[in-house]
């Protein structure tokens, strides 16, 4: 600690705490006149203001009426592409559900079932290839039925 006293008797600090003490009062000063001088700037700007206000809130309400119409007709496009945007999401995810579960099933040993489903889609193939083999041979022969009968006349 620092002792009171000092060797000519006079206290400790005592001109120290007056030059501290003469600072703060002069920095006080100075915050209250920078802030008078902001507060004056403010209130003359203000009270220009109100009369440049007065004279556009007439253009204001037409402008306003405008910009009202402008941004409801925004959001309803927004609300549009939104809807859109989620029926396509939907979409997408029951596409991607349905991928998951094709990749499943034919992941899990189902090689031999679709090995055989593919077995008989060929041989159906082959059959309906021979069939229209006849069915064009049936075409050609009434083709030319028709041929024989009109030659004639």
């Amino acid at each position: 600690m620092l002792p009171l006293m000092r060797e000519g008797g006079r206290m400790a600090g005592g001109s120290e705490r007056k030059t501290i003490l003469v600072g703060l009062a002069l920095a006080l000063v100075l915050g209250v006149a920078v802030y008078l001088r902001l507060w004056t700037i403010d209130y003359t700007l203000s009270s220009d203001d109100t009369e440049r206000l007065r004279f556009s809130s007439s253009l204001f309400s037409i402008q306003g009426r405008q910009f009202d119409l402008a941004n409801r007709e925004a959001m309803d496009e927004s609300a549009e592409w939104r809807r859109m945007f989620d029926s396509e999401a939907e979409k997408a995810s029951k596409c991607n559900t349905e991928l998951a579960l094709m990749k499943e099933s034919s992941g899990n040993g189902n090689a031999f079932t679709l090995n055989q489903k593919l077995d008989s889609l060929h041989k159906e193939n082959a059959a309906l290839l021979g069939e229209i083999e006849t069915l064009k041979q049936e075409l050609e022969a009434s083709r030319l039925k028709c041929r024989s009968r009109q030659a004639p006349r």
